[in-house]
């Protein structure tokens, strides 16, 4: 189903998304349909309800009303090439329902190894619980990654960039490879969302994003989705239908109304993060910054060929400094909370140190400095740089001080 021109600009389809006539009744925003029990006409109607399985069709409250249906039909309007996209409780939860729909027991699964931690908590719990074998791969070698693959290998689940370490990998050459051996790819495209990174169009065949951040953008719903051509779509729907899976009418119309503004409120925190990271590069006590966006950073080149645009997600890592100067620092700031996620409208700072979570790439990366690898991520809100800047310099100064 088609809610807008996918001729038309980005900012304007996420204005006009989802607005059908029949679900808005002739309002700007699409009610907050709350309903369990959709009531039949006769007995011959609620045969006839059983024929058809498909958004715009009341059935029964598991699959939606239209403040549903309009997220959804909003949001494959903005993937090209989705015939349907279909909604999760969580970001974690639209990756779980997505690897559901394809796998079964016996196969293999590879995971890029800079892939989101719950992602790979997933594969070594639930998956292996069903008797599901995955394999973790470097996401820069695409010479090698061919070898990764064997006759029971079903899928595979990439992360571009990864949400830690910012590896920006060649999805189109890894894609068309994961094709030619018969696997199916699936993208967790939270990132940079289909405005910056149309992924089926890059080759996939399943784009996962959470919408807990960029979309929904305030910090106050979660929600995950999965978008794809039709094949998948069918099989996606029947998983998340068998699994009882369903949101809430009232997330939703928070997560449609974020999408309205997802636009400006990205390429915001784009022009900051690009200040902010500069800044950081001049800095003496940052070894590394990681942010694809600016030119000469790691996978630059391949986001400038491949991506639209971007977030304002970004890592880098101190020079020689220890685990107790990087919490001084963080401790320090006040502009940037302490939490998880990003996409929200407020700033946040995490340390990090992947080397638990990492199985075929080292951490720090070879040609690094050993005692340079204390990392600190920073999702960048809607304040403005120069005061995050100056958060950030306070911090610097206070990091020394034991």
């Amino acid at each position: 189903m088609a809610g807008s021109s996918r001729n038309t600009g980005r900012n304007t389809q996420l204005v006009t998304a989802g607005r059908r006539k029949k679900w808005t009744a002739d309002v700007v925003n699409p009610p907050v349909w709350r309903g369990s029990t959709h009531l039949y006409d006769n007995c011959a109607s609620l045969k006839e309800g059983t024929q058809h399985n498909e958004d715009g069709r009341f059935f029964y409250g598991r699959r939606g009303a239209p403040t549903q249906w309009a997220l959804a039909e909003a949001l494959t309007d903005l993937e090209p090439g989705a015939h349907g996209t279909v909604l999760y409780p969580s970001g974690v939860a639209a990756i779980a329902g997505a690897l559901l729909a394809v796998l079964k027991p016996g196969d293999v699964l590879l995971i890029a190894d800079n892939a989101y931690e719950p992602s790979r908590a997933m594969a070594n719990g639930l998956l292996k619980r069903l008797s599901v074998e995955t394999r973790f791969f470097d996401p820069l070698d695409i010479d090698g990654f061919a070898s990764h693959f064997c006759q029971q290998t079903r899928a595979v689940l990439f992360e571009n960039p990864g949400s830690l370490t910012m590896e920006v990998c060649d999805i189109p050459a890894l894609a068309a490879i994961a094709r030619d051996k018969g696997a199916v790819s699936l993208i967790d495209n939270t990132w940079a969302t289909s405005l910056g990174f149309p992924a089926l169009d890059r080759g996939c065949d399943i784009a996962i994003m959470s919408l807990t951040k960029h979309l929904g953008g305030h910090s106050d719903l979660m929600m995950g989705s999965a978008s794809a051509g039709e094949r998948w779509y069918r099989r996606l729907r029947q998983t998340a239908q068998a699994l009882g899976t369903v949101v809430s009418p009232d997330d939703a119309a928070l997560a449609a109304r974020g999408m309205r503004t997802m636009g400006v409120r990205l390429e915001r925190c784009v022009e900051s993060a690009r200040a902010i990271a500069t800044w950081l590069a001049g800095r003496d006590e940052v070894a590394h910054v990681l942010c694809p966006l600016l030119p000469g950073m790691p996978g630059h080149e391949i986001w400038e060929r491949d991506f639209t645009g971007g977030c304002g997600l970004f890592s880098f890592v101190l020079k020689g400094r220890d685990e107790a100067a990087r919490a001084r620092m963080v401790d320090t700031l006040e502009l940037f909370g302490i939490g998880y996620s990003w996409g929200g409208f407020e700033s946040l700072a995490i340390p990090f140190d992947p080397r638990p979570v990492r199985t075929s790439t080292p951490w720090p990366p070879q040609g690094w400095r050993s005692e340079d690898r204390f990392g600190i991520r920073l999702s960048i809100g809607l304040e403005n740089a120069d005061d995050l800047i100056a958060d950030l310099d306070r911090a610097f100064a206070a990091m020394d001080q034991e």
